[in-house]
């Protein structure tokens, strides 16, 4: 038998054991998804099995519990900072592979292993917030910094219901949904824009956002108005075009 200390409390272990497996057996909970006791050469795939390793005449190391031997004098924190550090990292990593993963997410709460920033779909493309501001020109959102991470935000009282920003999300992060005759426009599940939509004069239809209308008619018609407005949904539209057009023909 040889000593072993453990978060400052000495034991006597047998040498050459696998030492996850003796802290284990000891009472010290080590989270751990890529190791079984069956499998003779362990992977060290998930990493989440970091503890800190002081042994005589070495600095203190972050080691992982599952490929290391128990050794005379062999001094294990399960606690520290480093390990508490490592482990986020190394669970962080594994989230990043399987977000939805109950286990993954179950030993984090257990183990007190910090899990980052749940997915929002977003992949801060700045697509939506480009094509708002140098196409649409209503320029109703921005990238802002929260809790040290970039996130599409809206710009209160810009947003004039268009879509486009839904239109060309690469991943379907912002979304659209028109209901009971109102568009709200989403980013996760914050509200970017709500608005009511106007029915078109033809066939009754909701087809989009007054706002969106007198943005279009403001900065499309430099020229003075000379004739009456209508809000035709574009069915309609291309409809009276093509009649007017036939009849013009048949002149």
């Amino acid at each position: 038998m040889i000593p072993l200390t453990v978060n400052g409390t000495a034991h006597e272990v047998e040498p050459d054991r696998n030492l996850l497996t003796e802290l284990r057996r000891l009472g010290y909970e080590i989270p751990a998804v890529c190791y079984h006791p069956a499998l003779k050469d362990p992977v060290a795939a998930c990493r989440l099995c970091a503890v800190e390793v002081e042994q005589p005449g070495a600095r203190p190391k972050i080691r992982l519990a599952c490929v290391l031997k128990t050794a005379d004098g062999m001094d294990v924190k399960t606690d520290s900072a480093g390990v508490h550090e490592a482990r986020n990292r190394a669970m962080q990593r594994l989230l990043q592979f399987a977000p939805d993963s109950e286990r993954l997410r179950g030993l984090a709460e257990r183990f007190g292993i910090d899990t980052g920033p749940l997915p929002d779909g977003c992949i801060r493309c700045h697509l939506c917030e480009r094509v708002c501001r140098d196409v649409v020109k209503a320029d109703a959102l921005h990238m802002e910094k929260r809790e040290e991470r970039s996130f599409i935000v809206p710009v209160p009282g810009r947003c004039i219901g268009c879509g486009t920003c839904a239109n060309v999300c690469p991943t379907d992060a912002i979304r659209v949904v028109d209901r009971d005759g109102v568009r709200t426009v989403l980013i996760r599940d914050e509200v970017i824009g709500r608005h009511p939509l106007a029915r078109c004069e033809a066939c009754g239809r909701t087809f989009a956002t007054p706002r969106f209308l007198d943005h279009v008619h403001a900065t499309s018609a430099p020229h003075p108005d000379v004739k009456a407005h209508h809000r035709y949904c574009p069915t309609c539209a291309k409809l009276f075009s093509d009649r007017a057009l036939a009849a013009a023909r048949g002149r």
